[in-house]
């Protein structure tokens, strides 16, 4: 089916069609939730926030823009609005948790279980993934949204203006504000600490 007609019995309350429009969905919007916000708990609240959202406004859809756009743009400003509430009450930061094939582990969970595990140096790096998530804390909440969709995500600037409603060229400056925020964080790690920084830990690909 196409999503246009899919969309349409969506609409018209076809419950069949909303579910697939949920299924085609739902893992990028989940895996987007934790890599913004970086607590299971609360990416599976943005999660279900999200879909609940998209049930409700789904009739002001006008084709203006991919379904998948609009869902990934209430995604977004969803996991905004999360950011703020945290940053209203400053909490510590949360472990990172990820999502592939079903399995969540904690990112010092599996360093430990390498074979080539040494104490000291698993000991480092979980010291120096804390202050990077710290340091990822410290940005505003539209900052960390546009590094997190373009580092981990991996969109284009044009993709992540349309999802969260500005130009490209405020994006950029987003960008900016957070790769001088992370760096100045981070200065006295040198280039050890930016390891830890882009998808895969390529901290050149993040363009700090």
């Amino acid at each position: 089916m196409d999503d246009t007609r899919l969309i349409g019995e969506a609409q018209a309350g076809d419950r069949t069609a909303f579910e697939t429009l949920v299924r085609r969905s739902d893992r990028s919007v989940l895996r987007l939730a934790l890599r913004c916000l970086r607590s299971e708990e609360e990416a599976r609240d943005a999660y279900q926030e999200t879909f609940l959202r998209l049930y409700r406004t789904l009739g002001e859809f006008r084709h203006e823009c991919s379904i998948d756009t609009w869902i990934r743009r209430i995604a977004v400003n969803v996991c905004m609005d999360h950011l703020r509430r945290r940053a209203a009450r400053p909490e510590e930061p949360a472990s990172i948790v990820e999502f592939e094939g079903g399995l969540r582990r904690s990112i010092d969970e599996r360093a430990d279980e390498r074979p080539e595990h040494d104490p000291e140096r698993a000991l480092a790096r979980r010291e120096i993934r804390r202050r990077i998530e710290e340091a990822l804390g410290g940005l505003a909440p539209r900052e960390r949204l546009v590094f997190e969709m373009r580092h981990y995500e991996g969109l284009r600037l044009r993709q992540i203006g349309e999802m969260i409603g500005t130009t490209e060229d405020t994006v950029k400056n987003c960008l900016f504000r957070a790769h001088r925020h992370l760096r100045e964080a981070l200065a006295d790690l040198g280039g050890v600490g930016m390891t830890g920084l882009g998808a895969g830990g390529d901290a050149a690909r993040a363009g700090i």
